[in-house]
Order: structure tokens, then C-alpha cells, then sequence
């Protein structure tokens, strides 16, 4: 017991300074504080520190860095090859969508100058699509998607919009085939709009050009005068467009003149076709005019018209007799 006195003593003396020592550090770091938050004067040492301890950090972080960069790098190449891929079949398609839509407005187009031309005619005609085309050099020739099952018969004119393309030379049950103007082995009687002349354009062989021979050197015929069906032979009606001079020379006999021709028809582009139809003549006597209504006519007592008075005619006057 007279041992632990002086023990709890040395004890309580430790204890007093070592208060007083964090007494005194106490003070020591507000009075920093203080002259930091006044002077700034920590501020370049934090500064410097970090700029040496921040490399430190970034070869810390190396390489968890570049794992993740890896990893974005391979999603991120997969994800851009996706998206490109979807990308082309979304441009493919629409593409595909648009020239689709360039095509049908372009038929739509074609159609209604057909039906201008069917409305502008007055004459009966029928809508025929082109199935096939000869491609035989010397034979202009089409097919097209009507045939005898539908009224089509051989001689039968085949127009588009612009003007005559040719007609009709074999029908099938289905189908029928048509002639081009420009065959070698077809003509048409035609007239020159300006001047009325009358003479016959025949085919070429060349889908753009037809042939007038034999014209009168005095004849007014000259490039650009446009041709029209003449109405002669009784084939094709008068007044559609044939076409359109070009050129105009002498032949080699040097008596005569040849002109070189335009068709009007779109021969090579047209996928839409008229056919020309004969409408029936009227028959037997006129319909009856109708009648007046009440009032407007003269009525005898009995309630009737009154029958027309006879036409007589008029005396001759007789020539007077010579006096000799």
C-alpha cells in the first residue's frame, strides 16, 4: 500500500502535461488555421503536393483504365458495326421505296395523258399494257397484255399519249401483237399539217426515224412540219400526230425530194398503250324530236295540231314569146 501512493502521484503528473501539451498543440494549429485562412500560405504547399501525388494516382489507375477502355472499345465497335448494318438496309430500303415511288408516279403520269387523250378523242378506245418486245433487229414489234377475248382484232390502231405508234397484226386468245411505225415493212398514209400535202411515211428500222420518199421537189415540205394521219386507206382515222420532219434532201435520182421524220409516239418508253375502237353507226330513222310543251303550239278546237298546209310550188316563170 505505501508502494502504490507515490505510483498514482507520478500518474497524475503525466496526466497534467500531457494535457497541457494538447493545450498548447491546440493552439498552435488555430493559430495556423487562422494564418492559413489569412495569408493563404498552405495553399502553394497543397498545390505542389498534389502535383506530385496526382501522377502517382493516374499510374495507379492505369490499369483499370485500360481494361475499361478495352471493354468500350470492343462494345463500342460491335454496337457501331450494328447500327452502320442497320443503317444500310434502312438507306437499301429506302432507296428501294423511292425509286418504287419515282416509277409509279411516272406510270400515274402516263396514265392520265392517256386518259386526257381517250377524254380529248371522242372515240372508243381501250387500255392495253406492253408484256414483251421483239428484239429482232429488223422487226419493231411488241406484245401486249390484251387479246381477241377482250375485242382486239388485227388492223386495229395502236396509240399512247403523244400520237400513233402503229397496229395490230396478230391476235391470240390472251395476247395480242402490235406493228410498230418504224418497222421496215410498215407505211402510213400521212399529211403534212402545214401545207395538206399527202404522202406516205414508211418505216426504217430505226426506232427514231421514218422515211418520205418520193416527194415533188415543189413541194413545200420542210423540217418542222408536223405529220398527221391522212384518213386515206380507211385504217387510221385523220388527224393523229405521225410525226415531225427533220431533214429534208434530194434522192439520188435527183427528181424527187426525201424527208426524214420524228415519230411523235414514244416507241421505246411508252409501257401503256391505246387501242382504237370502230364505234357502232347509228341505225335506222332519227330519234323523234320531243314534243312542245302545252301552249306553245297552235291547237285546232278539238284539241290536235292542226296538219301542215301542202308546199306548193312555185311557177316557173315561162320565157316570152319572140316577136318576129
Amino acid at each position: 500500500m505505501a508502494l502504490a501512493q507515490p505510483d498514482k502521484v507520478q500518474l497524475f503528473a503525466e496526466g497534467g502535461v500531457s494535457t497541457l501539451r494538447l493545450i498548447v498543440y491546440l493552439t498552435i494549429a488555430m493559430v495556423l488555421m487562422v494564418v492559413d485562412h489569412r495569408g493563404e500560405y498552405l495553399e502553394r504547399l497543397r498545390a505542389m503536393a498534389s502535383r506530385v501525388i496526382e501522377p502517382v494516382y493516374r499510374v495507379a489507375a492505369l490499369p483499370a483504365d485500360a481494361a475499361r477502355a478495352g471493354r468500350l472499345a470492343i462494345v463500342t465497335q460491335t454496337q457501331l458495326a450494328d447500327e452502320n448494318r442497320a443503317l444500310r438496309e434502312a438507306l437499301l430500303l429506302a432507296q428501294v421505296r423511292l425509286n418504287r415511288m419515282a416509277t409509279l408516279t411516272a406510270q400515274n403520269e402516263r396514265l392520265k395523258e392517256l386518259l386526257d387523250v381517250q377524254g380529248d378523242l371522242g372515240l372508243g378506245v381501250r387500255l392495253a399494257h406492253l408484256v414483251d418486245i421483239d428484239l429482232d433487229p429488223f422487226r419493231h414489234r411488241v406484245v401486249l397484255a390484251i387479246g381477241g377475248g377482250q375485242g382486239v382484232g388485227v388492223g386495229q390502231p395502236v396509240l399512247d399519249a403523244h400520237g400513233v405508234m402503229g397496229q395490230i397484226v396478230e391476235v391470240l386468245p390472251g395476247t395480242s401483237v402490235a406493228m410498230l411505225l418504224t418497222d421496215p415493212t410498215h407505211a402510213i398514209p400521212v399529211t403534212v399539217e402545214r401545207t395538206g400535202l399527202r404522202t406516205i411515211a414508211y418505216g426504217t428500222g430505226a426506232i427514231d426515224r421514218l422515211l418520205l420518199p418520193n416527194i415533188p421537189r415543189s413541194a413545200d415540205v420542210k423540217a418542222g412540219d408536223k405529220l398527221l394521219t391522212s384518213g386515206l386507206g380507211g385504217r387510221f382515222p385523220a388527224g393523229f400526230p405521225v410525226g415531225e420532219v427533220v431533214s429534208v434532201e434530194n434522192d439520188e435520182s435527183g427528181l424527187f425530194a426525201a424527208a426524214t421524220a420524228r415519230p411523235a409516239a414514244a416507241l421505246d418508253r411508252s409501257g401503256e398503250v391505246l387501242l382504237l375502237q370502230d364505234l357502232p353507226q347509228p341505225m335506222g330513222p332519227p330519234a323523234p324530236e320531243p314534243s312542245a310543251p302545252e301552249g306553245d303550239a297552235a291547237t285546232t278546237p278539238s284539241g290536235t295540231a292542226p296538219a301542215a298546209a301542202p308546199v306548193v310550188p312555185a311557177p316557173t316563170p315561162s320565157a316570152p314569146e319572140r316577136t318576129p
